[in-house]
């Protein structure tokens, strides 16, 4: 039977090649629409989900505020300054803890050889390079031991090592902090940075050897990754915190939390509303097409209307005739959409990226959209099709299906 349906899905469509042609075509560009746009989406999320890579994974971090609201005898508008006793009462208090870091900023004047400019000094502990997961593109960060020792050594962003050293090796280098000299000991990879600060012009160094710069008893922020459930974590670090500088747990301008999974979960929600809205401007472009289909199929159902009734006459039932002129809809669509399909990979493989991170930092392409056509946006591509296929197929195939026999025959 379905050998049938297709030999006459295949006759009909031979017989009006042109008119076919032209339906396929409104098929297909409404399908390449749906893919490409699907596509998009996914390359923009990837965009976003590479620039937030520069947080780390399970990362909380803390930044010191002013209170506002009264608590504990203090009046609102009391400045909460964070030191390195908060990080030992953290790590004491929190088990789920696994590496905290302090972290002490300062705008210094490097100079190496003639070279020299501004760039933003952090003092941290060892561990803070994996607490944001940092990439080192030549030698190494520095150690514990380095922080116990109080060496004068530095790790440099890979931003500040370019414009100090330009194309020369800079490790085992040294450079010249507020006139202190620094030994080079490592040097990050490019990262695209989605936050405020621009990582890759930072230079880093031991929590103990950045006190020669700077009084790093009052630091600038705390970081920390846990184990466990990120709600449970930053609400125990509040509370611990809260309890220490006696305000009010419910003051969210007290210290700031940041919460990488919960940022990450916004900027889900966010993109897939993103994915969503294309989708259904896809759909729209596609529901086009698919009221041409339908109206050829209507012309068509009105062109053999005589043939519906010699069929009918023969004792072909209802449900044969709506299965023949649905199975002639879903293959104009089945081809349109192969057809579609192969023009989206040929559009995407021609643009090849659109500038997104790039227009905003150099050495940023990785943070470009790129129209990468995976599993799931042919999957959707190909629910929305069929959808679309049936919708407008099934009118016309019903209206054949319900024509009086005798009526049939009698037109003209």
């Amino acid at each position: 039977m379905f050998g049938d349906l297709g030999q006459q899905a295949y006759t009909a469509l031979k017989y009006n090649r042109r008119r076919s042609l032209l339906t396929m075509l409104g098929m297909a560009w409404g399908i390449a629409t749906v893919v490409l746009l699907l596509a998009y989406g996914s390359g923009f999320q990837n965009a976003l989900m590479i620039a937030f890579r520069s947080f780390g994974g399970n990362m909380i971090g803390i930044f010191p505020g002013r209170t506002s609201l009264e608590a504990g005898g203090s009046k609102a508008g009391t400045k909460i300054r964070l030191t390195i006793q908060d990080v030992d009462y953290l790590r004491g208090e929190i088990p789920a803890i696994t590496r905290i870091s302090p972290e002490v900023d300062k705008q210094s004047l490097v100079t190496y050889g003639t070279r020299s400019s501004n760039y933003g000094i952090r003092g941290t502990y060892a561990n803070y390079q994996k607490i944001r997961d940092m990439e080192l593109g030549d030698g190494t960060f520095f150690g514990e031991a380095e922080n116990f020792t109080h060496s004068r050594v530095a790790v440099m962003g890979a931003d500040a090592k370019k414009k100090l050293f330009s194309g020369q090796n800079a490790i085992g280098e040294s450079v010249r902090i507020d006139g202190i000299s620094y030994k080079v000991i490592g040097v990050l990879k490019h990262v695209i940075s989605g936050g405020d600060e621009d990582m890759n012009t930072l230079i880093y160094v031991p929590y103990s050897a950045v006190s020669d710069l700077k009084n790093s008893y009052y630091l600038d922020a705390i970081m920390m990754d846990y184990e466990g459930e990120h709600e449970k974590v930053a609400k125990a670090v509040k509370q611990s915190m809260a309890f220490h500088h006696s305000f009010d747990p419910k003051d969210e301008r007290a210290i700031f939390v940041f919460d990488a999974i919960k940022d990450l979960a916004d900027l889900t929600v966010i993109s897939i509303a993103i994915k969503v809205l294309l989708g259904f401007i896809g759909l729209l472009t596609l529901g086009i097409g698919g009221v041409g289909l339908m109206n050829i199929m209507l012309v068509s159902v009105t062109q053999r209307t005589r043939e519906i009734g010699v069929e009918k006459a023969l004792g072909a039932l209802k449900w044969h005739i709506l299965c023949q002129f649905l199975a002639e809809a879903l293959a104009i669509t089945f081809l349109g959409g192969l057809l579609g399909v192969a023009l989206a990979y040929l559009v995407s493989w021609s643009v090849g990226s659109l500038t997104l991170w790039s227009a905003f930092e150099t050495d940023a392409s990785e943070g470009d959209i790129h129209l990468v056509i995976n599993m799931a946006t042919l999957f959707w591509s190909t629910a929305i099709l069929s959808v679309v296929g049936i919708v407008s197929g099934m009118v016309p195939a019903i209206k054949a299906a319900g024509l009086n026999p005798i009526e049939a025959l009698r037109y003209e």
